[in-house]
């Protein structure tokens, strides 16, 4: 996996405390904006009347200095001519370099003074003079700069070359004729020329093209990067540096091979949209040199520039007759290619010039698409009178509302939250802290803007050289924005500071996200309000459908798919970003010493520090800045829109990167930051098999949530008073471990005396409190964010829009406040819309409770709901008081979900009518094991399914107990024959030790990770001899693997296919990929690492990305990975159908994996639904439709065939595992398949 992860630091840096302040000095925006700007047509411009004026003044001060040396020779004191010279002289002083202070006169000079006494009655006239020389240089050096600035813009458009240098003579002389003719219009005729010729050089010179010059799907490294470049310098206006850099690399033959059409034709369509047809034939002549072939895009720009000119109707008819030979036809020009309105409206005008009759044809009605899976038939069945879409509990106006309020959210990118931290009180200390912050911070705007400024123009000189410089990218967003974005990170820094690499990657992806923000509001307003008739509870539709389909059925246009940045960019310029913070961000010496002399010093400094065994650059705020923020107390924090949950229902998802959020554009599959191999795959794959998908993350998308007042109140007691770590409720770091103090203090390691062994000892006792003070820090942070984003949406009802990870399962887009979190996360949240609870609902919360506490397992559903009776007076008491009574809830193994169910179970039977009471409270349905369920599945294993609960029993299967029950036969058998180890576990070996390598092995697990778990359950246990640990983990994790094995045998055989066919693709110089049930297609995304580096500026950075695919796969990576992740392909399979069939029965569904919840009510309805998919799915031959992908994907090559890994793979691929008898419907009859 990449270096660069996308998970927070440890202080959470991502988000951060960020007072509203004043915007400081606005400062001109971008370093080159207006070079290509309009000329001013005024014959006397205000700048001009300016510079008029001060030139005016400047004749004015010459007469006056003429009357000064009149004065002297008339014999003036002397004194006073010296002072006025030396004041001019101090005024001209900047243009040297900048004033400097005036020295003290010698002691023997104050005497010569009484001469110059009687002359005080002119100094009123000097002091005139002496200002009016101050204020005429500093207008002075004003014009001056100004002009300055002129001729450098001037100098650098000069210097941005159009015209191109070619490699073929021919061409080169060619040009140099046209242009140093004088037909009547030379451009014209030449791009006529120019395209007629160009196909015939192509289909000469194809063969001898480079192999890299492939579709622009395929771009990788240097090319990527390159297509990036032009994009964001055509969204930033700096067309003729995209055209000047393109020429230089034109210029330079191996250069040249990473250019591709698309990019010829990006910088074309620039030159169109500005109407320049001078500079668009000199790409076409680049185009024809490169030995490329102009395409439909090639002709709609060089048309759509013809139109804006209005060129003569025989130019116009001899490129379309061209383009006619050349095998293209007029009418794509109008279905194939994007266009705007405006430009659509200007190509057209062209066309009719030269057809006068042509009518553009209408959008193209695309033809049904209907999804073949077999699974997905009845989903997609028309007219079904069975179906009950759900609606929300919302009028339309009301929805509306929520738009609009969400609309102005993604409008200003973030959102700002008051912290739920402990407010101070106000004293004089606090305020005065305050103070000085604001004042920091206004200078470090100013700085800020400067430092950027400067740094734009370093950055527009290396693209000045042809250079793939970070000029563009720093252009994207307003100065106003990335000042901001760099105070914010600024405050959110922890005192420990942050690895220069997180924070490089995390601020590059933020201006990445931040330039995608799509400006398409009243169109989309529009649309949107006729989506919400399909969710509101007043409206109707005239046919009921999947909101997909009715979104689809508006007419939206897909929006434009964006390249994304390699992780070299991203990195790159996050890293600019923060050195510019670096250079800005300074203060008073005097906030660190008091006594200082008032010097500036910086509030970031770089250091290096040592983590994991390696050496890291951080970037750490200076001790004083940290204090000075404690005592400030500040309590806001502010979040990126994305990052929040949605106010109103999300967008359907309508293609992989259409849907969720309004404006910000969001991908169907998240992956590394620079990958695109699942992007790519995604594309390629035909629309309507990703439809299963697509309505899944749409429907878990529109479950609209609230949140949990009662829960929320008590955690914040507790988070305000100290926390409780016992509960989940972090403490803050005031109770974090001290450094050691007395003996082991960690300055007693510089004493001589110390011994190597005790200072050792110290420096791991260290190590080991910050590492407990980091973690509690970085679990107080992760607490902070989700309760202040609580306590903000507690009167709201909100949405979580859903995305996936490249094997399918599904995760919210907020990260900070979901239903995917802890036990706490979960107990704040409830559905928005209630349910009666009918005649069964109770029961269900009965039961839901006592499966919350842990302590049933093995018990029946009617024995769960009569321990729920017994225990009811408890029950009551913890709704009642849950703080002061006899706090039953807290021994649970969920404690705020136990205690969230205590209060609902309380509030429904208190109720007049049970079954009529309206609850909010969502009811889990958990699997058994449930990845071990989908094995025994696969392979109709019968002993395995009775483990797993796929068969009917009366009582339910604990997998994990039967497993330590085996381990223990194991254990006494040896300690019987006298091994050590066996005698020293007897007593030891409990459901607990085993459970998680067991529930692990499933997903991929290695006996070293195994080992792993099992030692850190055994040091959990206080009476277990220590000395023990590791050789008793080495035990139990093998005799674990020799229980599954024989208790598993199916199990085991599969996996061994999976992974032998993994290592065999992975030695063909392949990544695995596969097609899951529902059409999804996935491809692991493991290959060697390519080291990158960047150099220069505070240090040089080195990282590594394993999602290069032009470096060959891991076969580590991809063997261990495929069984584990081809189950998780088949769990999210199984949990998307359930969506899909809960949708349309009308019940409320989200999952957290293999663990699904639903209203109390409609627990039944989902229990159906779960087993009857899960039937369904496994009844596909899953395995066998597996093998002939892999055969028709990686043998299927006559190129290949001989190869001896590819003859391996056929023979392993041809021989998939033999199934055993178990009988799948079965599963109908499990009650505790899902429980």
């Amino acid at each position: 996996m990449s270096a660069v992860r996308w998970g927070r630091g440890a202080a959470g840096f991502g988000r951060a405390l960020w007072p509203a302040g004043t915007p400081g000095l606005l400062a001109e925006e971008g370093a080159l904006g207006g070079v290509w700007g309009r000329k001013r047509s005024s014959t006397a411009s205000p700048c001009e009347q300016d510079r008029r004026k001060d030139w005016g003044h400047a004749e004015l001060l010459e007469v006056l200095k003429a009357r000064v040396r009149q004065l002297q020779a008339e014999g003036m004191a002397e004194v006073m001519v010296k002072r006025v010279a030396k004041r001019v002289a101090v005024a001209r002083a900047p243009e040297a370099g900048g004033a400097q202070p005036p020295r003290q006169a010698p002691a023997g000079a104050k005497g010569a003074g009484a001469k110059g006494a009687a002359a005080t009655l002119s100094s009123r006239w000097a002091q005139k003079l002496d200002s009016d020389q101050q204020l005429m240089e500093k207008r002075k050096q004003r014009l001056e700069g100004k002009l300055q600035k002129r001729v450098e813009k001037g100098a650098w458009q000069k210097q941005l070359r159009l015209e191109p240098r070619l490699l073929s003579r021919k061409l080169a002389s060619q040009l140099q004729h046209w242009e140093q003719g004088a037909p009547r219009s030379p451009w014209e005729e030449q791009l006529a020329q120019l395209l007629q010729e160009a196909p015939h050089r192509l289909s000469s010179e194809a063969a001898a093209a480079p192999a890299d010059r492939g579709p622009e799907s395929r771009l990788e490294g240097q090319q990527q990067r390159l297509l990036s470049f032009f994009e964001c310098c055509l969204l930033t206006g700096h067309l003729p540096l995209a055209h000047h850099v393109l020429v230089t690399h034109h210029s330079k033959s191996q250069q040249q091979r990473l250019l591709t059409l698309s990019m010829y034709n990006m910088v074309m369509l620039g030159w169109a949209r500005q109407g320049s047809f001078k500079e668009l034939t000199y790409v076409f002549f680049m185009l024809k040199d490169a030995g490329l072939a102009p395409d439909l895009q090639s002709y709609a720009a060089a048309l759509q520039c013809m139109g804006r000119l209005d060129q003569d109707a025989g130019t116009i008819r001899r490129c379309l007759k061209q383009m006619a030979q050349d095998g293209l036809q007029l009418q794509g020009l109008f279905t194939a290619v994007p266009l705007s309105a405006e430009e659509r409206a200007e190509l057209l005008r062209a066309v009719r010039k030269a057809k006068p009759a042509f009518t553009p044809p209408r959008p193209p009605v695309p033809p049904p698409q209907v999804n073949t899976s077999p699974l997905l038939r009845e989903i997609y069945a028309k007219q079904d009178p069975a179906v009950s879409y759900p609606r929300l509990h919302l009028s339309l106006k009301e929805l509306q509302g929520l738009f609009q309020q969400q609309l102005r959210v993604e409008m200003a990118t973030t959102i700002t939250v008051e912290s739920v931290e402990k407010v101070p009180l106000l004293t004089k200390e606090v305020l005065h802290a305050r103070k000085t912050l604001a004042g920091l911070r206004t200078r470090w705007r100013t700085a800020l803007y400067r430092e950027l400024q400067e740094t734009k123009e370093s950055e527009a000189h290396a693209a000045r050289e042809g250079r793939l410089s970070l000029f563009p990218y720093l252009c994207l967003l307003s100065e106003k924005e990335v000042v901001r974005m760099l105070l914010q990170t600024l405050q959110a820094l922890p005192a420990q500071g942050e690895s220069l690499l997180f924070l490089a990657h995390e601020l590059g992806l933020r201006v990445f996200k931040r330039k995608q923000l799509r400006n398409e509001v009243q169109e989309l307003e529009q649309r949107y309000s006729k989506y919400l008739h399909l969710l509101a509870s007043d409206t109707q539709v005239a046919e009921p459908c999947l909101p997909r389909q009715h979104w689809e059925a508006l007419g939206v246009p897909e929006a434009p798919h964006e390249q994304p940045w390699p992780m070299s960019v991203v990195v790159q310029l996050g890293k600019q970003l923060a050195e510019v913070l670096v250079r800005a961000a300074q203060m008073p010496s005097s906030l660190a010493a008091p006594r200082s002399p008032g010097t500036l010093i910086p509030v970031l400094y770089h250091v290096y520090s040592f983590r994991s065994f390696r050496q890291i650059g951080i970037l750490k705020p200076h001790p004083a800045f940290t204090q000075l923020l404690e005592t400030a107390a500040e309590r806001t924090l502010t979040f990126e829109s994305t990052d929040v949950p949605m106010l109103c229902p999300p967008l359907p998802w309508t293609s992989p990167h259409s849907g969720a959020f309004l404006l910000s554009p969001t991908r169907m599959m998240r992956s590394v930051e620079g990958s695109q191999q699942h992007q790519l795959l995604l594309e390629r794959c035909p629309p309507a098999e990703l439809h299963g998908a697509l309505d899944a993350l749409t429907q878990l998308g529109n479950c609209a949530w609230r949140v949990n007042g009662r829960v929320l109140d008590l955690v914040l007691q507790l988070f305000a008073d100290k926390g409780c770590p016992r509960l989940g409720v972090p403490a803050p770091p005031s109770e974090a471990p001290r450094p050691p103090e007395g003996r082991r203090a960690p300055n007693r390691c510089l004493l001589p005396e110390v011994s190597p062994a005790e200072k050792a000892e110290m420096r791991r006792e260290l190590a080991r409190r910050l590492k407990v003070a980091r973690e509690m820090q970085s679990l107080r942070a992760d607490a902070l964010y989700r309760l202040s984003l609580a306590r903000h949406l507690r009167h709201r009802v909100f949405w979580l829009p859903h995305n996936m990870d490249f094997r399918g399962r599904t995760y919210p887009c907020s990260p900070h406040f979901n239903h995917l979190g802890s036990d706490l996360a979960r107990a704040l949240l409830e559905f928005a819309q209630g349910r009666p609870l009918g005649p069964h609902g109770l029961n269900w919360l009965k039961i839901h409770l006592v499966n919350l506490t842990g302590l049933k397992k093995r018990e029946s559903l009617q024995a769960r709901r009569d321990y729920a009776d017994e225990l009811m007076e408890d029950i009551l008491d913890s709704a009642d008081r849950p703080m002061t009574g006899r706090k039953w809830w807290m021994e649970a193994d969920e404690p705020w979900q136990a205690l969230a169910c205590c209060m609902e179970v309380a509030r429904a039977v208190r109720a007049p009518d049970p079954a009529a009471y309206v609850s909010h409270f969502p009811v889990h349905q958990d699997g058994s094991c449930n990845g071990l369920q989908h094995y025994a599945a696969l392979g109709r294993d019968s002993v395995g399914a009775a483990s797993v609960n796929l068969l009917p029993s009366d009582l339910p299967q604990d997998v994990y107990s039967e497993v330590a029950a085996q381990v223990e036969v194991f254990r006494r058998q040896d300690a019987e024959q006298g091994v050590q180890v066996a005698q020293v576990l007897e007593g030891f070996i409990s459901r607990k030790v085993v459970k998680q390598t067991v529930m692990t092995v499933v997903y991929g697990v290695t006996r070293y990770g195994g080992r792993l778990q099992i030692e850190k359950r055994l040091r959990e246990i206080h009476d277990f001899p220590q000395d023990f640990v590791w050789e008793a983990s080495h035990y139990l994790v093998r005799q674990v693997f020799n229980s599954l094995q024989e208790m598993f045998s199916g199990t085991r055989s599969i996996q061994r296919w999976l992974t032998e066919s993994a290592r065999l693709i992975s030695h063909t110089g392949s990544a695995v990929e596969w097609v899951t049930p529902l059409g999804i297609p996935i491809i692991q995304p493991y290959h060697r690492d390519s080291k990158i580096m960047i150099k220069g500026g505070l240090q040089s950075l080195t990282f590594s990305s394993s999602v290069d695919t032009s470096q060959k796969p891991n076969t580590l990576k991809q063997k261990n990975g495929f069984p584990p992740n081809f189950i998780h392909s088949l769990d999210s399979s199984h949990m998307m159908l359930t969506a899909l069939h809960c949708y349309r029965k009308g019940l409320t569904f989200v999952s957290v994996h293999d663990c699904f919840w639903t209203h109390a009510a409609d627990v039944a309805v989902m229990n159906q639904v779960c087993r009857e998919q899960f039937i369904r799915l496994h009844s596909q031959p899953i395995l066998h439709n597996l093998s002939r992908f892999l055969i028709e994907r990686f043998c299927s090559d006559p190129r290949t065939s001989k190869n001896i890994w590819v003859s391996r793979l056929m023979d392993t691929l041809l021989s998939v595992p033999k199934t055993g008898t178990f009988n799948l419907e079965q599963v109908k009859h499990s009650t505790y398949f899902f429980s």
